[in-house]
């Protein structure tokens, strides 16, 4: 609807489906012959993904991806650019190793495709549905506690916006095959973030706790943008890099398929 207000002339399609199925997605990249695609569903929430729903999170996250990715190519779309995360390096949880697996799809198909395939990591998102800031205002409105998992928690943020646009950015400029990484600037300690939003708040510190809950299932307490044994190269973009990922077997596709 924003975008019906915004782009009047603009033809818009909204079309709802299940990644995992091939006929659908098909179809739709038939119909309306995208030359971009950016990949950005997954199961991203880590606890939820961890214990009770790890296949669902393998099939979607995994097997979505790929589906997506073959219709793209079979479609002749021009450029496929997967939205990736941090969680994605050196993964302890099984959101990040979905996700490191969808890179690896991508990077294996890439190998034999006209389509260039893009990978973009970065951190949270501030605002994003889920994210901690609307969880901690919410806690606030109600007077409290503010739960902190861990005191040494520490995230990389990012704005809605320069998020969106790095995405676009990295999209444009890659040729095939780079993994980019998106200058996140520095960590913030969780809880430094909460006694701020408390500070800020119209009742004062002494109403409001802050209380630590105890690492969650999967979490780490930092997250990298970089696995240990990659490096990066600039690009034109200061806020973009370009991490030399691990090489990936191109029989990969057809294990994961089988």
């Amino acid at each position: 609807q924003s975008l019906r207000d915004s782009f009047e002339n603009l033809p818009i399609a909204s079309v709802i489906g299940d990644i995992k199925n091939a006929k659908r997605v098909g179809h739709v990249m038939h119909q309306y012959s995208p030359s971009l695609v950016f990949h950005a569903a997954a199961y991203k929430h880590v606890p939820m993904m961890e214990e009770h729903n790890t296949w669902e999170a393998v099939q979607n996250n995994v097997h979505g991806t790929l589906v997506v990715a073959r219709a793209a190519i079979e479609n002749a779309v021009k450029k496929f650019v997967l939205v990736s995360t941090d969680k994605a390096v050196n993964p302890t949880n099984v959101m990040g190793a979905t996700k490191r697996l969808s890179e690896m799809i991508c990077q294996a198909l890439q190998q034999s495709s006209d389509t260039r395939f893009e990978i973009v990591r970065f951190g949270n998102v501030l605002g994003s549905a889920g994210s901690v800031i609307p969880r901690f205002q919410e806690q606030i409105e109600h007077g409290g506690p503010v739960t902190v998992t861990h005191p040494d928690m520490v995230r990389y943020f990012m704005s809605i916006p320069e998020a969106a646009q790095l995405v676009m950015q990295a999209g444009a400029m890659g040729l095939g095959g780079e993994v980019f990484v998106l200058d996140m600037g520095e960590p913030v300690k969780i809880v430094d973030l909460a006694s701020d939003m408390i500070r800020l708040a119209e009742p004062s510190e002494e109403e409001i706790k802050i209380v630590y809950t105890g690492l969650r299932p999967g979490e780490k307490l930092f997250e990298e943008l970089l696995a240990d044994d990659e490096q990066t190269r600039p690009t034109p973009h200061p806020k973009l890099r370009i991490a030399k990922a691990r090489e990936v077997d191109a029989g990969l596709v057809d294990a994961i398929a089988a």
